[in-house]
């Protein structure tokens, strides 16, 4: 929303529309209207790294939380091979990730994509089933399989300390997985790819862009865009750009 009023902002003063000019510091600027005192904004800019450089992103399409979730069952996943071997799957996750997407009686019969996409049991048990998190998990015949929804029946979450006291600076999931043989295996990720501290490559990072709008415009178009974003600090004005990233039935 910050970056939507931003823009609808530029587009005003590119208009024409002109407003206060001490928006900040006047009678009746912001400071004044909040009680805060912002300083010189300059030096604002100045020695410590912007909060941008902190950004994670998703590589995986489902809620935050349960990414090293996902991580950790597809690990599981190349060790176990056979998932019919699969009894009982335990997901140790922290306090907000339960109270998010780990709680709720629809968390384990998921009947929207809404759900199913924000169910830590679905999500990583789907993860451990199929080998993989790409849309197809999160449509309909595959989130409200009967076969699916009786594997969830043996899948529990539980609150876990210490992962708690680390959130949000990790933000962590530790899967076990009980086999048939008696073996448990368990794999513990506390900072899942795509995290400020375990950042994905710039190739891991078109790869995505690729996968989600490829089939949309080409792959041509695709990466004449992936060309463009990484030479904007370049550009001159963003024309260019935005002509790329219009659907062609809208020119």
């Amino acid at each position: 929303n910050a970056a939507r009023h931003g823009v609808f902002s530029a587009l005003l003063a590119h208009e024409g529309m002109t407003g206060p000019g001490p928006i900040f510091e006047g009678e009746m600027g912001f400071e004044k209207q909040l009680g805060v005192s912002l300083g010189n904004l300059g030096e604002k800019f100045h020695g410590s790294p912007s909060m941008i450089l902190k950004t994670s992103i998703k590589y995986w399409p489902a809620e935050y939380h349960s990414q090293s979730a996902i991580e950790a069952a597809l690990f599981l996943r190349s060790q176990i091979g056979d998932v019919s071997k699969i009894k009982r799957v335990v997901i140790e996750s922290h306090d907000a990730s339960v109270d998010i997407i780990g709680s709720e009686p629809e968390k384990w019969k998921p009947k929207t994509r809404e759900t199913a996409d924000h169910s830590l049991p679905y999500i990583t048990a789907i993860a451990l089933i199929d080998g993989e998190i790409t849309d197809r998990q999160f449509e309909p015949e595959r989130f409200k399989d009967p076969d699916v929804w009786k594997f969830l029946e043996d899948v529990k979450v539980e609150r876990n300390a210490e992962l708690s006291a680390m959130y949000p600076d990790a933000v962590g999931n530790i899967v076990h997985v009980d086999l048939a043989d008696g073996r448990r295996l368990t794999r513990r990720v506390d900072y899942p790819l795509g995290n400020a501290k375990n950042r994905l490559k710039d190739s891991a990072v078109e790869g995505k862009f690729l996968a989600l709008i490829e089939r949309s415009i080409g792959e041509s178009r695709a990466k004449k865009i992936i060309e463009l974003v990484w030479k904007l600090d370049e550009a001159k004005n963003v024309d260019e750009l935005m002509q790329a990233l219009q659907m062609p039935d809208e020119k």
